[in-house]
């Protein structure tokens, strides 16, 4: 079975990706196969995160075990398949800047019976992503301009974008103008 993923982000309107990937694949072939799509280091500590229909985070899948000492059942990118936690429209964010908390939306559009994928590939392609992390000067002007709109509140949702995503964003439209990879 081949996992249809679209992604999207808060930062960068016109940005859109499409990864179709195998769903014996694990969480780790995935986040290689989005930090390819955007041109990222695929080194940096990243997350993804299973999420209701609101966008409401739960269980995290990481990169690396950073709290041994937890009693929390741990899930790891390298051990966990996708088929395992992904059904039809399964939400999740993935966390690609853990200092600013920043990511993509991921929303599984559809499954593709009967075909495997020995490969994952990005199918299609629109816009630039967003930098990878954001330079420490940047994220204080950021925060700077927002404590003085916000009169003194903490960082808001408003910060980096909004935390909810309309389902427009999700919907085809717009990507007559998006790159399709032709070995689909």
């Amino acid at each position: 079975m081949i996992f249809n993923f679209r992604i999207v982000s808060d930062e960068v309107d016109d940005f859109r990706r499409e990864i179709n990937i195998d769903a014996d694949a694990t969480f780790l072939d995935f986040k290689n196969a989005i930090c390819d799509s955007v041109k990222y280091d695929k080194n940096q500590m990243c997350s993804f995160f299973l999420c209701d229909d609101n966008w409401e985070k739960g269980k995290e899948i990481t990169l690396e075990d950073m709290d041994a000492d937890s009693d929390q059942e741990v899930y790891l990118m390298d051990e966990t398949v996708l088929s395992d936690y992904i059904d039809d429209g399964q939400r999740l964010i993935f966390v690609f800047d853990y200092m600013t908390d920043r990511c993509f939306f991921i929303e599984m559009k559809k499954s593709i019976a009967g075909e495997n994928l020995k490969d994952p590939i990005c199918v299609a392609s629109r816009g630039a992503a967003p930098a990878q992390i954001m330079d420490f000067d940047e994220f204080e002007t950021k925060a700077a301009v927002n404590t003085s709109v916000s009169s003194g509140d903490d960082f808001d949702e408003e910060f980096y974008g909004s935390s909810e995503y309309n389902d427009d964003e999700f919907d085809a439209a717009g990507f007559d103008e998006m790159t399709f990879d032709e070995n689909m």
